[in-house]
């Protein structure tokens, strides 16, 4: 009995094994199957859609002047996931006076990239009134009307705003070009708004010695207007300009000082020709000189230098008694303030007078005459 007992033990464990190596066999590639599955082949988290949001615009400036109120901006040219805008944008813009509401003002169509601009007439109510902060953004939406936010704030200021310049006009003087409208009682500042019509074609090479370029556009401040008039020194001549006026007033909210800017005026345009003579030469003066043993007598004379810059020389006269005035000086102008008059007589007395001649060709007046007499002995 014992030893049936131990063939059926062995017997069992024998099929014990054989059952677990084809349960093995045959889940095995299962097993290894589902490892591999599960190792290359699962997807990510899903990522959510893009909103097409476009970014807010960050550059938004405002200016008022008399009634008007213009806008100007760039247009995001991507969306706040950094994807280049396809579609056109559509802009709103609004409004918010001291710390109310932000009122919608209009409406835009832009596309992507654009430089934008956007003009408005203040209503009576906000043309009138005590000063006080007017404040704008723009809002840039997608298709389906959604927004990433409001622009940065541009604040111009509501209320009364100076009267007009009235009257402007301009004329062309040596020292520059003078402007004059009709002064009145109110001291508020001149603005100047000067414009180059006639800017370089070309770019000028960079250089140690080479000046910056005249900017096309220039703001002048006037404080003392009371007599109504002012001078640009600034202007060079060969160009045209364009000038327009208007009064400022200065208002001060939170540490922050704002301009409360008038109508601008009509233009008024001036060509910069120099058409104008050099300074009339003063200090003239006339001086008997002789050579070694007597030899040579001779007139030197001196006068002093005009120090504008486009002078080109000097025009030397001369006459005797009443007769008619003479040139003496060659036809090219005397480049510095000093002439050699050798062809003299003794016992004669000479008048003299001088003239100066610009780089343009225009003479001065002559100058005060001085005499001279040469000696016998």
């Amino acid at each position: 009995m014992a030893l049936h007992a131990a063939d059926d033990g062995a017997l069992f464990v024998r099929m014990n094994a054989m059952r677990w190596q084809r349960l093995w066999s045959c889940a095995a590639p299962v097993c290894l199957f589902v490892v591999t599955l599960s190792g290359c082949g699962t997807p990510g988290a899903p990522q959510p859609p893009s909103l097409n949001l476009p970014e807010p615009a960050t550059d938004l400036s405002a200016i008022r002047a008399g009634n008007q109120v213009s806008l100007s901006w760039t247009v995001p040219k991507k969306s706040t996931d950094k994807l280049i805008l396809k579609d056109s944008v559509t802009v709103r813009v609004c409004r918010q006076e001291t710390k109310g509401t932000c009122v919608d003002a209009g409406t835009e169509l832009l596309a992507p990239g654009a430089d934008a601009t956007w003009n408005e007439t203040l209503s009576p109510s906000l043309n009138q009134g005590a000063p006080r902060t007017l404040t704008y953004f723009v809002e840039l939406k997608n298709r389906n009307g959604r927004s990433a936010g409001l622009s940065n704030s541009a604040v111009v200021l509501a209320g009364v705003p100076p009267s007009p310049v009235i009257g402007l006009r301009i004329e062309m003087r040596k020292q520059g070009a003078v402007l004059q409208w009709i002064p009145n009682d109110e001291a508020a500042p001149v603005r100047l708004q000067r414009k180059l019509l006639t800017p370089p074609a070309t770019k000028p090479k960079e250089g140690l010695a080479t000046p910056p370029p005249e900017p096309v556009k220039q703001d002048l401040l006037i404080e003392n207007v009371m007599q109504g008039q002012a001078l640009d020194k600034s202007i060079h001549f060969g160009e045209t300009y364009e000038y327009r006026a208007q009064r400022i007033r200065r208002v001060t909210f939170d540490g922050k000082t704002l301009e409360l800017a008038g109508e601008l005026s009509q233009p008024v345009q001036i060509e910069a020709a120099d058409v104008f003579p050099p300074a009339v030469p003063a200090g003239l003066v006339a001086v008997v000189t002789r050579g070694e043993n007597g030899a040579e007598t001779a007139i030197d004379l001196s006068w002093e230098p005009d120090t504008e810059p486009d002078i080109a020389g000097y025009r030397v006269y001369r006459r005797e008694d009443d007769a008619v005035w003479e040139r003496i000086s060659p036809a090219e102008p005397v480049v510095g303030p000093a002439f050699h008059d050798v062809h003299v007589q003794a016992g004669h007395t000479y008048s003299y007078t001088v003239s100066a001649i610009d780089q343009g060709g225009h003479e001065s007046a002559r100058s005060a005459e001085t005499q001279e007499t040469v000696p016998t002995s």
